[in-house]
């Protein structure tokens, strides 16, 4: 005979597992959250304490509670350079998406043995540092650089261009550096499109192009969605491309926060634009969510 559990004992073995597991899970937890602790919720943390202090005359920090550094950035100057900073944020974005949709459905479509290959061409700028692919765009772009060089002696130009130190230059650079996190949802999107929905537009009298416009676009929305966020945002905070392409002709709010933290040594009011950023920032991310789950309660309709 099997000799008798009793209930007591057998709810105990039944914890044993779930308390085995709950531990573990408690350990695997711990190290992530102390490291975001540490630094992240405890820098932001503080740079919101100090966004409602004041600078001294010497550049340095006084501890009293004030909300002019928050007024002070509604001034017409810091909103233009904010709405300057937006707007070329939205072109990157713009032209990202018309750049990467082609290249990342060519990759989608392509024989499995080339798809990693195209993948590799895209992930490949990732292992270079873009400070320095950024001094590359300098030397091609700048009045004795290459592409002036080439211009000059194919007799194309009289003299050299203006390529560099201005807005378009910015822009060049923000798309260069931007364009991978614009392929890369954009292809996990529509590798996963169902071929036989596009074969079915096409048995029913559907034209290629009303086939994309119908069928492999509203699809392909989430990707779209995706790559959009990852572009515009970062967008907003780059400086360093800015800096070195654009030169003094070029004042974005990334430009602005770093300038405030360094060079002017008003810390208070470069950790208010930082947080006035970061809030405008969730806006866009809470926007995203909002149209990602009323696209996909229609989906389940």
């Amino acid at each position: 005979m099997k000799p008798e559990v009793s209930p007591a004992a057998q709810v105990e073995s039944s914890r044993s597992p779930r308390a085995s597991r709950d531990l573990t899970r408690w350990w695997t937890l711990t190290p992530v959250t102390l490291w975001m602790c540490v630094l992240f919720v405890l820098p932001l943390i503080l740079v919101l304490a100090v966004s409602f202090m004041s600078r001294t005359s010497f550049g340095g920090i006084e501890y009293s509670f004030s909300l002019d550094n928050y007024s002070r950035f509604f001034d017409s100057l810091y909103i233009k350079i904010l709405w300057v900073s937006c707007q070329l944020a939205f072109l990157t974005t713009v032209l990202c998406l018309f750049i990467g949709y082609p290249f990342a459905y060519i990759i989608a479509r392509s024989p499995a043995k080339y798809r990693n290959l195209l993948l590799l061409l895209v992930i490949v700028p990732f292992w270079t540092n873009s400070l320095i692919r950024t001094y590359a765009w300098i030397v091609l772009l700048r009045t004795e650089g290459v592409i002036n060089a080439i211009l000059l002696q194919l007799g194309l130009i009289g003299s050299p261009l203006t390529l560099l130190y201005n807005d378009m230059a910015v822009l060049i650079g923000l798309v260069y550096t931007m364009l991978p996190f614009m392929i890369l949802p954009l292809y996990a999107s529509i590798e996963k499109l169902d071929r036989s929905l596009l074969e079915a537009a096409s048995d029913l009298g559907a034209r290629p192009l009303q086939t994309f416009w119908k069928v492999t676009l509203p699809l392909t929305a989430p990707g779209i969605m995706a790559g959009t966020l990852l572009v515009f945002i970062p967008s907003l905070g780059l400086f360093f491309i800015p800096d070195l392409m654009g030169g003094s002709k070029s004042i974005l709010i990334g430009n602005l926060i770093k300038n405030q933290f360094l060079s002017a040594r008003d810390w208070p009011f470069g950790s208010a634009i930082s947080i006035i950023l970061m809030a405008l920032t969730l806006l866009f991310i809470a926007a995203y969510v909002r149209i990602s789950k009323d696209k996909a309660g229609k989906g389940l309709m």
